[in-house]
C-alpha cells in the first residue's frame, strides 16, 4: 500500500478552502502536474461530479487521471476516487477551522496491483508530490 499526507493552514474560511478545491476546473492551479481539466458529467463540485483531466506522466506524456467526488461535506471533506490513468489512488481533502484560518489535510492511498507492484517507489515518489502541492494551494489561496 502507498499512502501521503500533507497539512498545511491556510488563512481563509473553511467555506472558501471547500469551494476552491470541490470545483475541480481549480486543479490546474495550483496543482504543476496537471495538463488539462474538464467537467465531464454529473453535477459540479457535489458526489457524483466527475471531472477528466490530463496529467503530466513519465517521459513527457500526457495520461489520464478522472476522478469522481465521492463524498462531499461543504467546508468539511471531500473524498474522490481516480478512475481513469495507471494509477487509481483514493483522495481526501480534510478541511476545519484553525485559529483564525483553515487547517486543510491532503491525503492519498493507492494499493498497487500487477505490473503497478513494480512501480511502487514511483508511485509513492508522485504521491509525495502530489499532496506537498498543498503549499502551492496556500500561496494561491492567500494571495
Amino acid at each position: 500500500m502507498a499512502a501521503a499526507e500533507h497539512s498545511v493552514t491556510v488563512e481563509r474560511t473553511p467555506e472558501d478552502v471547500y469551494a476552491f478545491l470541490v470545483d475541480g476546473l481549480n486543479n490546474a492551479k495550483w496543482r504543476s502536474g496537471v495538463r488539462s481539466v474538464s467537467h465531464a458529467s454529473g453535477p459540479a463540485g457535489q458526489e457524483g461530479a466527475v471531472y477528466a483531466q490530463r496529467l503530466a506522466g513519465p517521459g513527457g506524456r500526457e495520461i489520464d487521471g478522472d476522478y469522481e467526488i465521492t463524498e462531499a461535506r461543504p467546508g468539511e471533506v471531500i473524498r474522490f476516487q481516480v478512475i481513469a490513468g495507471p494509477a487509481r489512488p483514493h483522495g481526501v481533502f480534510l478541511i476545519g477551522p484553525d485559529g483564525g484560518g483553515t487547517r486543510v489535510t491532503f491525503g492519498l492511498s493507492y494499493e498497487p496491483s500487477g505490473f503497478m507492484k513494480l512501480m511502487g517507489g514511483m508511485i509513492q515518489k508522485t504521491m509525495d508530490h502530489e499532496v506537498a502541492q498543498l503549499e502551492t494551494l496556500k500561496t494561491v489561496l492567500e494571495a
